[in-house]
């Protein structure tokens, strides 16, 4: 049975002839091979075994119309020549270009029209040069920027249109700014937030409207303030504040331990004619 292994078909889907090959000559010189080392054929990984052998050829097909065999050309092909390709219609030969051109190009490729390209641009400017995409049109682009970019830039992206972007920010974004995105429209926004406050800034978080920033605050906060969430409208957190000021030792705990004081028996009933 016939697998892409076997196959020797080109570009258009048609089979191979090797004799019609402007680079017979080269089978006999172990320079090119069928099924192995091939710019004829439609498989980029043999275009690219054939351009590991003859790379003086790849200037010869930076205009080819199979844009597979172009992006494998710019791998090969003389420095010189690569620029234009920066325009090229299909964004897999585009970044095989840029990728072996002086850093400079990059910037070129900020706004690039395919979300790809742009999101390796992201991952490869240096810190100086990514707050020009802190605005990208997409998201993950955004993201990356925001994983990677200097903290002191990200108070720019605090406000961004998307919560899984403004995770990342309040993950990384200065202490002192820590608090404003505590009161972040999105839970799970605040819940990063809180996860890097102090106990005594948590304080300020124990009505929060989602349950889960809640039990955090639950599960890090003490003594009166602890207390004071006993009327808590959620059972469970309810339940983590009873079970932890049982305990002889109410310190904070960690969300793993908290889950454990969940699962273990609570002395509820207990708690509640303590605090009644």
């Amino acid at each position: 049975m016939t697998t892409d292994i076997q196959e020797t078909l080109d570009w258009q889907g048609q089979e191979i002839d090797c004799g019609a090959c402007a680079h017979e000559a080269l089978r006999s010189e172990d320079k090119c091979e069928p099924r192995k080392a091939c710019v004829q054929d439609r498989y980029a990984r043999r275009i690219d075994r054939f351009f590991d052998q003859n790379p003086s050829l790849a200037d010869g097909y930076l205009a080819h119309p199979y844009f597979e065999l172009r992006a494998v050309a710019a791998k090969h092909a003389t420095v010189f020549r690569l620029p234009p390709l920066l325009k090229d219609s299909e964004e897999t030969v585009r970044w095989s270009a840029v990728r072996r051109l002086p850093y400079r190009y990059l910037l070129e490729l900020r706004t690039d029209p395919h979300r790809e390209v742009r999101i390796r641009i992201a991952l490869t400017l240096n810190d100086d040069d990514l707050p020009s995409m802190m605005y990208d049109p997409d998201y993950y682009v955004r993201t990356v920027v925001a994983r990677r970019i200097s903290p002191k830039h990200l108070t720019s992206m605090m406000h961004d249109s998307e919560a899984a972007v403004r995770r990342v920010v309040v993950s990384r974004v200065e202490e002192r700014f820590l608090m404003q995105m505590a009161n972040d429209a999105e839970p799970s926004v605040r819940l990063e937030a809180a996860r890097r406050l102090t106990p005594r800034q948590l304080v300020l978080l124990r009505r929060d409207p989602d349950w889960r920033v809640r039990f955090h605050v639950a599960s890090n906060i003490e003594g009166e303030a602890l207390a004071a969430m006993l009327d808590d409208s959620d059972p469970v957190v309810r339940q983590l504040v009873y079970a932890r000021l049982a305990r002889p030792d109410n310190g904070a705990v960690t969300e793993d331990e908290a889950t454990e004081i969940l699962n273990a028996e609570s002395p509820k009933d207990e708690m509640l004619e303590r605090t009644s």
